[in-house]
């Protein structure tokens, strides 16, 4: 950023703040950005990477997670939880167990992205 040269201080001119406060009335709400934080957190699982992966294929039960990822039903059972509540997965009673399935596909294009 120019600064302005007053009184030997450097400040911004009007102008630089013109585009500051240009560039400010454009930034979404902190409201957005702490909904954008809750969801990378959602995500910074290995756990949960790994049941996003899993159900690109479909639709799957509890079960079947718990078996393919070799870890304990709570445990599971909490990754799954943050998953649906950052809006990630959506799930389906089907008498005790309950089936998972991926809300917007497209989440495990961008992960794998961020793989390559």
């Amino acid at each position: 950023m120019k600064t302005c040269q007053i009184n030997g201080k450097g400040e911004p001119c009007s102008e630089q703040i013109e585009n500051l406060n240009e560039i400010l009335s454009k930034i979404p709400s902190d409201e957005i950005f702490e909904d954008i934080s809750d969801r990378f957190k959602a995500i910074s699982d290995p756990t949960r990477l790994k049941i996003l992966y899993l159900l690109q294929e479909g639709e799957l039960c509890a079960c079947e997670i718990i078996i393919a990822l070799e870890k304990p039903q709570s445990t599971i059972s909490h990754h799954l939880n943050v998953l649906k509540n950052a809006g990630f997965i959506k799930g389906r009673k089907e008498g005790v167990w309950i089936h998972y399935k991926l809300i917007n596909p497209e989440i495990v294009c961008l992960i794998e992205n961020l793989v390559k």
